[in-house]
C-alpha cells in the first residue's frame, strides 16, 4: 500500500507540474501574441492600446521579464516599421519600472554587437534605428546615443580598411537620423552638425567606380540612376534644411510626452565597432532605381520628389514588406497594396518602382526573379482598376529607354514580360511597337521583341505565339521548333556512308539493342579498316558521334522526357564516344545543327550531358567560344547556357567544399573529445564512430575539392581569355577599317562579359588576383579593362 500510495503521490507532482508548465507556456505565448499585434487594426487607439498593453506587461515583469525582454528585441529586429510603436512601449514600461528599461538597453547593446560579429548587417541597421528613437521616449540620453553615433562615423572614417566597410557604417547613421534628428537638432545641435561635417567629407572623398557596373540604365536622362549613400546624403541634406522635420513617421509617444519626459533616462552602454578581417563580407553598394516622376503620375496624390526623405522612408518600408513576405505571393500583394499611408501617396507608381528596382538590383536580386513576376501578377488581381495600367505604362517606359539598359537587366525583362503575357493571355498592344520594325535586328527594341517571343513560346506553343501578334511583326516570329536531322533517308545527304550507318542505328535501336552493340555497329560502319576487333574509342572519330548524337537524339525529338530516356539508356555510349575535349564539342556541335530552331531543347539537353558528365564544363565554354558561334552571341539562349554551366560548375565546389569542411571538423571533434575524460565523452564518442570518417577518407575529400576548384579557376580562365581574345580582335579590325567600333555585336557582347562579373561576383572574387594578374593587365585595350575594374570596386 506504501508503495501504492508514493506512486500516486508521485503522479500527481508529476501531473502538477506538467500543469504549471503548461499554464507558463500558455502565458508566454498570450504575451507575445499581444506584443506582436500591436499597432494592427483595432477599434480602439493606438494609444490606448499602448498604454493597456504596458499594464498588462508591467504586471507579469516579475515572472515573464526575460521572455518580454527577447520579444522586444526580436520586434525590433524584425518588424522595423513598427519602431515607434514599440520604442513608446519600451518608454511607457520605463516610467513604470527603471530597472526594466537599463536591461533593455543593456539587451539592444548586446544584440547590435552580436549581429555586427555575425555579419547580420541589416538587422543591426534596424537596432542601430530603434536604440536612436528611443531618445524621442526619454529611455536613451541624446549625449550617449551621440557618442554610439560618433563610434560608427569613425569606423567609416577609418582608413585601410575596404569602402564597402566604411559605407555600412555612413549609411546606418544616416538612415538612423530621420526618427532622431530633430530631437538631436534641439538638444546637441553643434555635435549633429560636427558629425554631419565627417560624414559629408567622407562621402565627397569616396571613390566610385563601381557606379556604372550597377546602374540599369547607362544615361541620367530623364532620371538620375544614382549611388545609394549619394542619394541619402541628398535627402538627409533635404530633411536638415526642412529642420529634420518630416511627415511620415507615425510618432505615437508624442501622445505621452508629458509622463516619458518625466523618466529617468539611461546612457547606453560603450559599443565599438568589431575589427575588420579580411574574410568579412560587407554588404555591396546600390544603386537608386528610378522610373517616374510626378509628371507620370498626372491623377492623385503627388509623389515624393526623389531628394526627399519621405521617398525614402516609403521605399525602405514597402521594401521590407515585399522581403518579410515574398514567399506568400498573395500575402505580399495585400500587404503592399494596405500600406498605412496609401492615401498620401501614388502608391502603384511606387510599388511598380520598387518592385522592378528589386528585379534589376545588380548584381544579383534578392529574391528569385519570378517572385517579383508572380506578386506582381496578384497585385493585377487585387488591384484591377489601377495596377494593370500602372504596369503597362511603366513596360512603355521601359521599352523606350531599352537602347540604354544593361544586359543583365535586359534578360531580366524579357523574362518578366514573357512570363506577364502568359498570365494574361498574351494580349499586348504590339501595334505600339512598330518602330522596330525598320530598325536593324541587333538593336535593343527589335532584340527585345523577337526574345520575348522566344520566351512566350517556352511558356506555350508555336501556333499561339503566330496568333497572338500582328501579321505585320511576322519577321519576328520564332522559326517552329522543329528537328533538323541531317542523316535522313530522303535527306541532304542521300546514301552517304553517314546516313546509311544512321538507318542501321535506328533500326538497332528500334530492336532494343545493348550499348556494345552500337559501339560495334558504329565502328563497322564508320571506321576505316584497321585489322583490329576491338571496339576501343580512342580515336577521336566526328562522324560516329555526329551520326549517333543526331540519330539518338531525333529518335527522342518528341519530348523531353523521350531524350532523357534516350541519354540514359546509352549513356555509356555517349561517354565512350565523348573520352576527350574535342569529342565532346562535336557532341555539341551536332546537338546544335539538330535542334537550331528549338533554343529550350538546346538548353535543357545540355545541363542534362552536364550533369550527367557527358560533356564537362570546360568543354561548353570553348564550344560557346568557338569560331561557328560567335555569330551567336546577341542571343539570349548562348548566355542562358554559359550560366548554367557556370552554375553547375559552382555548385559542385560547393557540395564538395560542405563535405570536406564537415568531415574535417568530425575529425578536429573527435580528436578533442579524446582529450577529456572518458566517463564525460563514452556517450558522444559512441554516437560519433559510426559515422565519423577516417583521416584517409577526409584527405581524399580535399584532394577531390582542390581539384574541382582548380577545374573551377580553369574555366573562368577560359571564359574570360576568350571574352578578351575576341573582342580584342574586334577593336584591332575596326581600328583597321577606321570604323567605329561600337556595333550592336559589340555592346552585346561587351554587356555579356560584365554579366558573368556580376550574376557570378562570389566566386570570380576569388580569383580576381590571378585574373588581373594573367588576363586583365594594364596593357589591355580600356574598353575591356574598365570592366574588370568596375567589378573589384565593388569589395573595394
Amino acid at each position: 500500500m506504501n508503495r501504492r500510495k508514493r506512486a500516486h503521490d508521485d503522479d500527481d507532482g508529476y501531473r502538477s507540474k506538467k500543469r504549471r508548465t503548461n499554464e507558463h507556456m500558455e502565458i508566454e505565448d498570450r504575451l507575445e501574441s499581444l506584443i506582436l499585434r500591436v499597432g494592427e487594426k483595432s477599434t480602439a487607439s493606438l494609444e490606448s492600446n499602448l498604454e493597456g498593453l504596458a499594464s498588462v506587461l508591467e504586471a507579469d515583469l516579475s515572472t515573464y521579464k526575460s521572455k518580454i525582454l527577447k520579444i522586444l528585441i526580436e520586434c525590433a529586429i524584425k518588424l522595423p516599421d513598427k519602431c515607434t510603436i514599440y520604442t513608446t512601449l519600451i518608454g511607457l514600461l520605463n516610467t513604470k519600472n527603471y530597472n526594466f528599461g537599463g536591461e533593455c538597453v543593456e539587451l539592444l547593446v548586446k544584440s547590435t554587437k552580436d549581429c555586427l560579429k555575425s555579419l547580420r548587417w541589416a538587422d543591426a541597421r534596424f537596432l542601430l534605428r530603434f536604440m536612436s528613437d528611443l531618445v524621442n521616449c526619454h529611455v536613451v540620453s541624446a549625449g550617449s546615443l551621440l557618442q554610439l553615433l560618433d563610434n560608427f562615423v569613425d569606423a567609416a572614417l577609418e582608413e585601410g580598411v575596404p569602402q564597402v566597410r566604411r559605407d555600412w557604417f555612413a549609411y546606418s547613421v544616416l538612415s538612423a537620423l530621420p526618427w532622431v534628428g530633430r530631437e538631436l537638432y534641439e538638444k546637441k545641435e553643434s555635435e549633429l552638425d560636427r558629425m554631419l561635417g565627417s560624414l559629408e567629407g567622407y562621402i565627397k572623398r569616396r571613390k566610385k567606380i563601381h557606379h556604372n557596373a550597377l546602374r540599369v540604365f547607362k544615361s541620367d536622362h530623364p532620371h538620375p540612376q544614382e549611388e545609394y549613400l549619394d542619394c541619402l546624403w541628398q535627402q538627409i541634406k533635404r530633411l536638415r534644411s526642412d529642420m529634420w522635420i518630416e511627415k511620415h513617421i507615425i510618432r505615437p509617444y508624442l501622445a505621452f510626452d508629458s509622463t516619458l519626459c518625466e523618466a529617468l533616462q539611461h546612457n547606453l552602454p560603450s559599443l565599438v565597432p568589431p575589427p575588420h578581417h579580411p574574410s568579412t563580407l560587407y554588404p555591396l553598394p546600390t544603386v537608386i532605381f528610378r522610373m517616374f516622376d510626378y509628371t507620370d503620375c498626372p491623377e492623385g496624390p503627388i509623389l515624393p520628389g526623389q531628394h526627399s526623405i519621405e521617398r525614402w522612408l516609403i521605399e525602405e518600408q514597402l521594401r521590407h514588406i515585399m522581403m518579410s513576405n515574398h514567399e506568400e505571393r498573395k500575402e505580399c500583394a495585400a500587404q503592399l497594396l494596405s500600406y498605412p499611408l496609401k492615401n498620401k501617396i501614388p502608391l502603384e507608381y511606387i510599388i511598380v518602382e520598387v518592385m522592378f528596382g528589386e528585379l534589376f538590383r545588380l548584381p544579383n536580386p534578392l529574391c528569385l526573379e519570378i517572385a517579383y513576376g508572380s506578386i506582381m501578377i496578384e497585385l493585377c488581381k487585387l488591384q484591377p482598376s489601377t495596377m494593370p495600367q500602372v504596369l503597362a505604362q511603366a513596360t512603355e517606359l521601359l521599352y523606350e529607354r531599352i537602347d540604354l539598359m544593361n544586359k543583365t537587366c535586359f534578360d531580366r525583362f524579357v523574362n518578366w514580360f514573357s512570363y506577364h503575357l502568359s498570365n494574361f493571355q498574351f494580349r499586348w498592344s504590339w501595334d505600339d511597337w512598330d518602330d522596330a520594325l525598320s530598325q536593324d535586328p541587333e538593336q535593343p527594341k527589335a532584340k527585345f521583341i523577337r526574345e520575348t517571343l522566344l520566351k512566350c513560346l517556352r511558356l506555350s506553343y508555336h501556333q499561339r505565339v503566330v496568333e497572338l501578334i500582328p501579321e505585320t511583326f511576322a519577321a519576328f516570329l520564332p522559326d517552329k521548333p522543329t528537328p533538323n536531322f541531317k542523316f535522313a533517308v530522303d535527306g541532304p545527304y542521300p546514301g552517304t556512308v553517314e546516313t546509311r550507318a544512321s538507318a542501321n542505328l535506328i533500326a538497332a535501336v528500334k530492336r532494343k539493342c545493348t550499348s556494345d552493340e552500337i559501339l560495334v555497329l558504329l565502328k563497322q560502319e564508320l571506321d576505316p579498316p584497321t585489322g583490329e576487333d576491338d571496339i576501343s574509342e580512342a580515336i577521336y572519330n566526328p562522324a560516329k558521334i555526329e551520326v549517333f548524337v543526331q540519330t539518338l537524339l531525333f529518335l527522342g525529338h518528341k519530348s523531353f522526357s523521350h531524350s532523357f530516356a534516350a541519354i540514359a539508356k546509352f549513356h555509356s555510349v555517349f561517354k565512350s564516344l565523348g573520352s576527350s575535349e574535342e569529342a565532346q564539342i562535336c557532341m555539341l556541335r551536332s546537338l546544335i545543327e539538330l535542334w537550331r530552331t528549338h533554343q529550350q531543347m538546346l538548353v535543357v539537353l545540355i545541363d542534362k550531358m552536364l550533369k550527367t558528365q557527358i560533356v564537362e564544363c570546360a568543354a561548353v565554354a570553348n564550344w560557346v567560344f568557338s569560331k561557328d558561334m560567335v555569330p551567336e552571341f546577341s542571343k539570349c539562349y548562348i548566355w542562358e547556357i554559359v550560366h548554367l554551366t557556370i552554375r553547375k560548375m559552382n555548385k559542385h565546389v560547393s557540395k564538395l567544399q560542405k563535405e570536406a569542411s564537415e568531415a574535417r571538423k568530425q575529425i578536429d571533434d573527435s580528436d578533442s573529445d579524446s582529450s577529456d575524460s572518458e566517463d564525460e565523452t563514452r556517450g558522444r564518442r559512441k554516437s560519433k564512430n559510426g559515422d565519423k570518417p577516417t583521416v584517409d577518407q577526409v584527405e581524399k575529400l580535399e584532394d577531390r575539392l582542390e581539384t574541382a576548384q582548380a577545374d573551377q579557376k580553369n574555366l573562368f580562365l577560359i571564359i574570360f581569355q576568350r571574352f578578351i581574345m575576341i573582342l580584342s580582335e574586334h577593336l584591332v579590325r575596326c581600328d583597321t577599317d577606321a570604323v567605329d567600333f561600337r556595333t550592336p555585336w559589340f555592346q552585346w557582347t561587351i554587356g555579356r562579359l560584365h554579366q558573368i562579373f556580376m550574376i557570378h561576383h562570389e566566386q570570380v572574387e576569388k580569383y580576381s588576383t590571378t585574373l588581373e594578374t594573367l588576363l586583365f593587365t594594364q596593357d589591355l585595350d580600356p574598353n575591356i579593362l574598365d570592366v574588370f575594374h568596375q567589378f573589384v570596386a565593388l569589395r573595394m
